[in-house]
């Protein structure tokens, strides 16, 4: 028989498990309350009568961080951005293609040191800006591509051009930020779009209308609050001083050095001139490329043109400044085994790129390329090295260019000798110009004819190879530096991607001149293809009158050819003039289909 005294506690389980249920229940409360964003709303206002809107807090962001433009295709789900960026000074420019929205962003990065701005539409919008984000990241050019999206709400739910946008972009980025539709339209006309405008009468209507309410009231909860808006400190790796004096001890001791400097030389904090009054202090010959082209200006006794690979197995220091040893030095197998090589890259992947392979280096330096030569130099204060080894390099330089004035002298079949043309393009190029380079059989033989007059005035893709790039760098390359003459070096088939944005250079005002070697073909393709597979299917085009399509979309279109080869020059001066006017041009020039186009083919 059971007691009173041990019932007793038996009967108190009852309020404890009451308390603990109550708990619980309160507790789930609180966790649903907090999700559905209710106390977020008790401490953050919502201004529901106000017109103000995303777009707005977007732009105010861009213009505290200095961008000046902002490159496009218009779109509904960023239409208040752009509104936005015109009330606040900032330009918008629409193209004809989002690609060239992101390439022209591109340039602007890589002139201006800051950051470039795209904004293009979701789904298609975007998906169509793949290539030119690529190749952005390859460049290490620094963009911000700005996206619009599908209604938060409406995610995964099978809305207007919606895909997983942000799985897509995160392996190719600098940086992409998603800008949902809701995010960006104000108040008044998100609540139109989402909340029912008759109250349901059904209870589960009731609950759903109250949810859809709830959550449009978090998305602009302290909306408009003020908010940090500029720029965040930069942490650039810097090269210790331990790392600076073992580079500087072994330079000191090379007998036959080398440098060969890439884009990342070019990047913020030092300037081109800086940079450039350095590597003329330090005294060592130098290959440059990407946008180090031009860094000594033309015809720099340091600066070192042709027979890089011969050049690199013959020195015995090699400071690769910003150069990666990719397809572009054959992987590190360029670099001889007996040479101490020294590599500084801000990225330590890059930095390594095939060294468990072809190459090793002596000092690997992981720390901004502009500050290290800078910091090298002061090491080496008074260093001389013996002034043969600069002849030899500049001998071989000259035997070269022998050999390109023999190929300009060199007939024909039909049309213009490419080689002579190319001459005199050099001839006539003016020190403000900036070169924008797009094509490959006759781009390539530009690379080795015309020459950059100063630092920051050569625009070709990058590491990425890209066809395509040419008015996206124009237009970009002008904006940012509208004193300068912007002269366009295209192939024919690279020329088909850019000829429709003659109509945005028109609209816009923005008066470039373009130059299309035209040999009717993909010819850098062909001279590989026929030989070893016999046939030229796909690689031929047509000599197409590039120059009346261009005066078809407003531009000034101007024609070299055979019946005209003895006026080159006066073309090329009557187009600088048409630009000088204010008139966007395209000269077509017709050039025969040769042997001997590109330093590397022999006659």
């Amino acid at each position: 028989m059971e007691t009173p005294a041990a019932a007793a506690p038996a009967g108190s389980l009852f309020p404890s498990f009451l308390l603990l249920a109550c708990g619980t229940l309160v507790a789930a409360l609180l966790g649903a309350a907090h999700r559905l964003g209710l106390f977020y709303q008790l401490l953050h206002k919502v201004d529901k009568a106000s017109v103000r809107h995303g777009g707005e807090n977007v732009a105010a962001v861009l213009r505290a961080h200095g961008v000046r433009f902002i490159f496009t295709l218009v779109g509904g789900h960023i239409s208040p951005l752009l509104v936005a960026c015109e009330k606040l000074g900032i330009r918008v420019v629409d193209t004809r293609h989002e690609v060239t929205a992101v390439f022209a962003a591109d340039a602007m990065a890589r002139l201006s040191g800051t950051v470039g701005v795209a904004a293009v539409t979701a789904g298609p919008g975007l998906t169509n800006t793949v290539t030119a984000v690529k190749n952005a990241q390859m460049a290490q050019s620094p963009i911000l591509l700005l996206g619009g999206a599908a209604s938060t709400l409406l995610q995964n739910r099978g809305a207007l051009q919606a895909v997983d946008q942000l799985s897509l972009f995160r392996p190719l980025c600098p940086v992409f930020v998603e800008l949902p539709v809701d995010v960006l339209y104000p108040y008044f006309m998100v609540q139109k779009e989402m909340v029912p405008a008759k109250p349901p009468k059904g209870l589960v209507g009731r609950v759903v209308s109250w949810y859809l309410e709830n959550y449009l009231a978090n998305l602009f909860a302290g909306a408009w609050e003020p908010q940090p808006e500029g720029p965040l400190p930069l942490d650039i790796p810097q090269a210790s001083p331990q790392q600076v004096q073992r580079c500087v001890e072994i330079l000191s001791r090379a007998k036959r050095p080398l440098m060969v400097l890439g884009s990342q030389a070019l990047l913020t904090p030092t300037s081109a001139d800086k940079l450039r009054a350095a590597v003329e202090t330090l005294g060592v010959p130098c290959f440059l490329g990407g946008m180090a082209r031009g860094l000594l200006g033309r015809n720099h006794p340091l600066h070192i043109r042709e027979n890089r690979s011969a050049a690199l197995k013959k020195a015995d220091v090699i400071v690769l400044a910003g150069t990666v040893c990719d397809f572009r030095l054959s992987y590190g197998r360029v670099l001889s085994h007996s040479s101490k090589i020294i590599i500084v890259n801000r990225n330590r992947e890059e930095m390594l790129l095939n060294s468990d392979i072809f190459w090793k280096p002596q000092e690997a330096v992981q720390g901004d390329v502009g500050s290290f030569v800078l910091k090298l130099v002061e090491g080496l204060q008074g260093q001389t090295w013996a002034p043969d080894w600069v002849e030899e390099l500049r001998e071989a330089d000259r035997q070269k260019e022998q050999t390109f004035r023999e190929k300009a002298a060199m007939p024909v079949a039909q049309h213009l000798n490419p080689v002579q043309v190319l001459q005199l393009v050099e001839e006539t190029l003016p020190d403000n110009s900036i070169l924008v380079v797009d094509g490959g059989d006759f781009v390539g033989t530009a690379a080795h004819l015309v020459q950059p007059r100063g630092p920051l005035r050569w625009l070709d893709p990058g590491a990425f190879g890209t066809l395509g790039v040419g008015a996206g760098f124009a237009l970009g390359a002008k904006l940012c530096r509208p004193d300068a003459e912007v002269w366009c070096l295209f192939g024919d088939g690279a020329f088909g991607y850019s000829l429709i944005e003659f109509d945005t250079f028109v609209r816009h005002k923005i008066p470039v001149m373009a130059l299309v070697g035209n040999d009717a073909g993909w010819t850098q393709i062909s001279r590989e293809q026929v030989p070893s597979l016999g046939s030229n299917v796909a690689c031929g085009l047509a000599y197409t009158d590039y120059h009346k399509a261009a005066m078809g979309l407003g531009a000034r279109g101007l024609l070299l050819s055979r019946e005209n080869e003895d006026q080159v020059v006066k073309v090329l001066h009557d187009a600088q003039q048409q630009c000088r006017d204010g008139h966007p041009v395209v000269v077509n020039i017709l050039i025969g289909r040769t042997d001997f186009r590109d330093g590397s083919i022999a006659v």
